[in-house]
């Protein structure tokens, strides 16, 4: 498969290891997208504030599953005065933290993407190969710093 540039849009950013992940599995944005949106599974993901989505691309021949971990993005605003209306209709939305309020910019963050050669349990811990736990051990450390 040839690579073509992954590129951030409004909808969706793409992490610098989610692109290589991308490369290493030979999955394309399509599949990830498709992932995200009609999931077999839904599980809390290994970092904070993440979730784990999978679907099961299995054959006759072979069982495996595509995971993919994402974070949605939020943006922190301060809290209006009293008295003044908020213009974000959906509270569901928002929540306010100690002065602000993080609203949800629509945008989700995809993380990592992997390919499971098997077949996983449901409500049990996802098992994230060693290489790709070290590489999102360190993109955490980067993004912290």
């Amino acid at each position: 498969m040839l690579y073509k540039e992954v590129k951030n849009d409004r909808k969706y950013f793409w992490t610098s290891h989610s692109k290589y992940k991308l490369v290493q599995y030979g999955l394309g944005p399509s599949v990830i997208k498709r992932v995200i949106r009609r999931p077999d599974r839904v599980e809390e993901g290994i970092a904070p504030d993440t979730v784990a989505v999978m679907k099961d691309r299995s054959t006759k021949s072979q069982e495996k599953e595509v995971w993919v971990m994402y974070q949605k993005e939020f943006k922190n605003q301060p809290c209006l005065p009293a008295g003044r209306k908020s213009k974000i209709k959906n509270t569901n939305l928002t929540n306010t933290i100690e002065g602000e309020r993080r609203s949800s910019t629509g945008r989700i963050k995809i993380i990592s993407a992997w390919i499971y050669p098997g077949k996983t349990k449901k409500g049990k811990e996802i098992f994230i190969p060693d290489d790709v736990l070290e590489e999102l051990q360190k993109f955490s450390e980067l993004i912290t710093v």
